[in-house]
C-alpha cells in the first residue's frame, strides 16, 4: 500500500512508538518522530531493522520534549496525522505531581500544535488504567463508557496521571480543538515481541516470574495485548472516519491469571522457567502484605478489579482483530526477553 501522508509518531524510542513507525514505514507513509535527545536516533534504526526496515529515506528525527513548548510547531509541520504516543511518565518518584504534571501539560502542548498546524486527527495512546479501575463488578462489562475515578485510593500515580491526561484531552476538544479530530487507545497489559530492550512497565512482571524474586505467584488476572496489535489500532483509529471522537480498549480476547502464565511458562518454555514458582498466593497473605509492601498493596489493588472486558468496539467499528491471543502475546514477549538478554 502506497501513502504520501506524513504522519507523527511522537516518543520513537518507546516500545509502542516504534512499532507504530514499523507498520507505519511498511505502509507506505512518510514518518517524522520526536525524541527527547537526538542522540536516540541510532537506537530507533537499530530496533526498526530489527522489524525488517532496510530504507529509511521516508523517516525523519526531531528533538522535542513534552515538558516544553521547544520544536513542537516544527514538529507539526505537514503532518496529517499524529500518533502522540510518547508519555513522560515512567519516571522514578514518589511525587505524584512529578508525573501528572508534564502527562496533562504534555498532551495539550502536542494538541495545541496540532490544531494550530491543521493536523486532521490525533490518536493519543491512553491506558487501560484510564477507563477500567474503577469498576469492581464482574457482573458488568468494562467498556470505553466507563472512567477510573482518578481520586480513588489505591491507584498509582501512573494510572492517575493516564486518566487525567485523557480527560484533559477531551476537554481540550471541546473547547478549543477547532477542526481538530481526536481518537483514544486504551491498552491493557502489553506484551509481544520487543524490538529492542525494551523497559515496559508490563515486562516486569515476567520478569519476576523468571528470575525467581516471585516466590508465590499472587492470584491476580491479567487483560493482555500483543504490541503489534496495539499498534495496528493506532493505525486503524488514525484513518477511519468513524473513529472520530471515540476511545478504543486494545485486549486480546478474555483474560489470563498470573498463575496461568506461571504453568504457560513451565510448560512451553522450561528452558527458561527453572525458577519460575507454581506456588500460588493466598489472596488473605496478600492483603496483610500489602499494609506494609507497596507492590504488594498494588498488586492487592488489581485483584478488585474486574476483568470482564469488551474490545467488542474496536472489532466492529474498525475491523481489528488481534493477531495473538493472550498466550501467544506473553510466550512471544518471554522469546524477546531471552533474545535480548533482559533475563538475569
Amino acid at each position: 500500500m502506497e501513502n504520501s501522508e506524513l504522519v507523527l509518531v511522537t516518543g520513537g524510542t518507546g516500545a509502542v512508538g516504534v512499532n507504530c513507525i514499523l507498520q507505519l514505514l511498511q505502509k507506505g507513509y512518510r514518518v517524522k518522530t520526536t525524541l527527547r535527545a537526538i542522540s536516540k536516533k541510532n537506537e530507533v534504526i537499530k530496533m526498526l531493522k530489527t522489524g525488517g526496515i532496510s530504507s529509511f529515506i521516508n523517516l525523519s528525527f526531531l528533538e522535542a520534549d513534552l515538558t516544553s513548548d521547544a520544536n513542537w510547531d516544527e514538529a507539526m509541520k505537514g503532518c496529517k496525522y499524529v500518533l502522540h504516543v510518547a508519555s513522560p511518565t515512567h519516571i522514578e518518584s514518589t511525587d505524584e505531581d512529578a508525573m501528572i504534571r508534564p502527562a496533562v501539560d504534555g498532551v495539550l502542548r502536542v494538541l495545541k500544535a496540532a490544531r494550530d498546524a491543521g493536523v486532521k486527527r490525533v490518536v493519543l495512546t491512553s491506558s487501560f488504567g484510564a477507563l477500567g479501575f474503577s469498576n469492581k463488578d464482574r457482573t458488568t462489562e468494562t467498556t470505553e463508557a466507563n472512567w477510573t475515578n482518578t481520586n480513588e485510593k489505591g491507584l498509582s500515580a501512573y494510572e492517575k496521571s493516564k486518566g487525567l491526561a485523557e480527560r484533559a484531552a477531551w476537554d481540550f476538544m471541546k473547547n478549543e480543538g477547532g477542526a481538530l479530530e481526536l481518537a483514544a487507545i486504551n491498552p491493557v497489559a502489553i506484551f509481544g515481541p520487543s524490538l529492542g530492550a525494551g523497559k515496559s512497565p508490563s515486562l516486569g512482571l515476567l520478569k519476576a516470574l523468571l528470575n525467581g524474586s516471585m516466590k508465590a505467584v499472587p492470584n491476580i488476572p491479567l487483560n493482555v495485548v500483543d504490541i503489534r496489535d496495539v499498534a495496528d489500532l493506532h493505525i486503524r483509529a488514525m484513518v477511519n472516519p468513524n473513529a472520530k471522537g471515540q476511545r478504543f480498549i486494545a485486549s486480546a480476547d478474555g483474560e489470563i491469571s498470573l498463575p496461568e502464565i506461571a504453568i504457560l511458562l513451565k510448560n512451553k518454555m522450561p528452558g527458561v522457567a527453572a525458577k519460575v514458582s507454581v506456588k500460588t498466593l493466598p489472596n488473605w497473605v496478600l492483603g496483610i502484605a500489602a499494609l506494609f509492601n507497596p507492590q504488594a498493596k498494588q498488586a492487592a489493588y488489581f485483584l478488585k478489579i474486574s476483568r470482564n472486558i469488551s474490545n467488542a468496539k474496536a472489532k466492529n467499528i474498525l475491523g481489528w482483530a488481534p493477531m495473538a491471543n493472550n498466550e501467544e502475546a506473553v510466550l512471544a514477549a518471554v522469546d524477546s526477553m531471552v533474545k535480548f538478554n533482559m533475563i538475569k
